[in-house]
């Protein structure tokens, strides 16, 4: 793992609800006194999983931010927002509440990759400028349909009085939660809106293993805050364990051949073959070639 004074590794942050994931990162980069970052953005209503990188394990959220994610989140049936969760102004209301027979009847039709239209009350940015911002003052933004996978659908309980439903979903990076609720109300003939937003899993990091930003503030020395290593979340990269000559090359932008390459056209974890320790990702092409694409800039040599 990377060394040095520095806090350099993974904290795997549970996001509150009422504040937005650059201000969660924010408050923790204030605690621990470290350069940091966060992996996949979460809305401010939504709470859960956010894993925030500290120091060199910045270099790595390209990695990590695609891998698969899940929630559990809570529909209203009866009623739309414009922004589809609880935060937003009531755009219609229908007396036509879908029974759970029917609800998880159409559940098929959105497993696997669909196309999906992100909600106007989003982070994606239209011409340099975020969605949600456009949308605030007054502008119509339209914005493309995306292709997302489902993998998996699963209702978890229902309040029938509330018209409420509480379901779990595994699916891909950039899935809009609150774009599903909509649909699947649609395809119903129904209105729905997210009430509540949870993420549970982001790839490696589960909600099992977060920390609160409450718990953090309270710890009287942050040089104890336990971090996950940089490379934990990188194990499914294929490793390629070389030498600390090429291994210093790389650090300084010099590449160099294996013979007889195992791995082609691939990342690899780079490793120091004398002590196990990760140094960083490079790339092996076709004629293999080694190249650093990113690399720790303290490893324990």
């Amino acid at each position: 793992m990377c060394s040095g004074n520095s806090l350099n590794g993974w904290l795997c942050l549970d996001k509150p609800e009422g504040i937005s994931s650059n201000l969660a990162m924010i408050k923790v980069r204030k605690i621990l006194a470290e350069r940091t970052g966060y992996v996949g953005t979460l809305d401010p209503f939504a709470t859960g999983v956010l894993p925030i990188a500290v120091g060199e394990a910045r270099k790595f959220i390209r990695f990590i931010e695609k891998s698969q994610k899940k929630y559990v989140f809570t529909m209203v049936f009866g009623e739309s927002t414009n922004t589809f969760d609880k935060t937003g102004k009531v755009t219609g209301i229908v007396d036509n509440i879908p029974r759970i027979l029917d609800i998880s009847s159409v559940f098929h039709e959105f497993i696997g990759e669909i196309h999906q239209i992100p909600p106007e009350f989003s982070a994606i940015k239209v011409n340099g400028r975020r969605a949600c911002d456009r949308a605030r003052s007054g502008e119509k933004v339209e914005l493309s349909s995306r292709k997302v996978s489902i993998f998996d659908i699963q209702i978890l309980g229902e309040d029938l009085q509330k018209n409420e439903l509480c379901l779990e979903v595994t699916c891909s990076c950039g899935t809009y939660i609150r774009s599903l609720a909509r649909d699947i109300a649609e395809r119903l003939g129904s209105l729905a809106y997210v009430k509540t937003l949870r993420r549970t899993m982001s790839g490696f990091f589960s909600i099992d293993s977060t920390i609160t930003i409450e718990k953090l503030l309270k710890m009287r020395d942050t040089t104890g805050v336990i971090v996950v290593p940089v490379e934990s979340p990188l194990d499914d990269i294929p490793a390629l364990y070389t030498g600390r000559r090429n291994i210093t090359g790389l650090r300084n932008g010099v590449g160099f051949r294996l013979k007889n390459p195992e791995i082609v056209s691939s990342n690899v974890r780079i490793v120091d073959d004398a002590n196990g320790v990760f140094c960083g990702i490079g790339y092996i092409s076709n004629d293999g070639e080694v190249e650093a694409i990113k690399m720790c800039v303290n490893c324990q040599m």
